[in-house]
């Protein structure tokens, strides 16, 4: 009897240990309270863009670049830890209106069709289109596009501008989804010509004497960070980046990684 007693015992407290365990885990990963771990949020990108955001396989896996150091700097501000995962440009925002992701900071230009569908912060950075081409190419300026096969990313602003050209002229345009299959795509003759941002398209003519290019007009909208349509993020996180632009440590994150070679 006292066996069958001791038994129920042991049960007991073992069953106890484990609800215990429960509950911290659960309490830990809810973020109120003292000493217990932040909320965290997911932020999607599409990491083939330096230096707005790209991996250094060099030096590791990690995804670094101007748009994780300002969601990590965002996000200190207002408590949060943040997640960043890795996609296609093109399934951003279907990941953001899915829930896969909480916000999506991956240079994307805050045009009126996009902000349809989803909330953008502050303008953090405005761009410029550029036609990039295989050094020695006929192509010098957007009349010269007459005739030839144009890449851009998939989802990109740079595909809407390459629609409307094509709209003007007999262009065709193809996509792909990541910016270095365009490059690729160019050097193999396969695409004669692709527009891309002229800052990251600078990146690639240091890196690749075969490249060529010139600047035309800026983008629509500019760079701001995108969340769900009426989320509860929107204010805080339009809060925080208006700070860090107005008290000048958004224009150093930029500067810190276009000044990198």
């Amino acid at each position: 009897m006292k066996k069958k007693w001791l038994s129920l015992l042991v049960m007991f407290v073992l069953l106890a240990g484990v609800l215990a365990a429960c509950g911290t885990s659960e309490s830990s990963s809810n973020g109120s309270g003292e000493g217990e771990s932040k909320k965290k949020l997911i932020m999607g990108t599409s990491a083939d863009y330096p230096p707005f955001e790209f991996i250094d396989t060099a030096k590791g896996d990690e995804i670094i670049g101007v748009d994780p150091d300002i969601a990590h700097a965002v996000a200190k501000k207002l408590g949060y830890e943040v997640e960043i995962r890795d996609m296609d440009f093109g399934g951003l925002i279907q990941a953001l209106q899915s829930g896969q992701v909480d916000f999506v900071l991956s240079a994307m230009s805050a045009t009126e069709d996009r902000k349809k569908n989803v909330d953008f912060s502050e303008i953090y950075y405005t761009s410029k289109h550029m036609i990039v081409t295989k050094k020695g190419s006929d192509i010098a300026s957007i009349d010269d596009l007459e005739g030839k096969t144009v890449g851009t990313q998939l989802g990109s602003i740079q595909e809407t501008k390459a629609k409307d050209l094509a709209k003007e002229m007999d262009m065709k345009v193809e996509n792909r989804n990541r910016i270095p299959e365009l490059i690729q795509e160019i050097k193999a003759g396969r695409l004669d010509a692709a527009i891309i941002e002229d800052t990251v398209a600078q990146g690639f003519f240091e890196k690749d004497e075969e490249l060529d290019g010139f600047t035309i007009e800026d983008a629509d909208g500019g760079y701001a960070i995108a969340l769900p349509k009426n989320s509860e993020l929107t204010e805080e996180f339009n809060e925080a980046l208006k700070e860090m632009i107005d008290n000048g440590e958004v224009d150093e994150i930029i500067k810190k990684w276009f000044s990198k070679e």
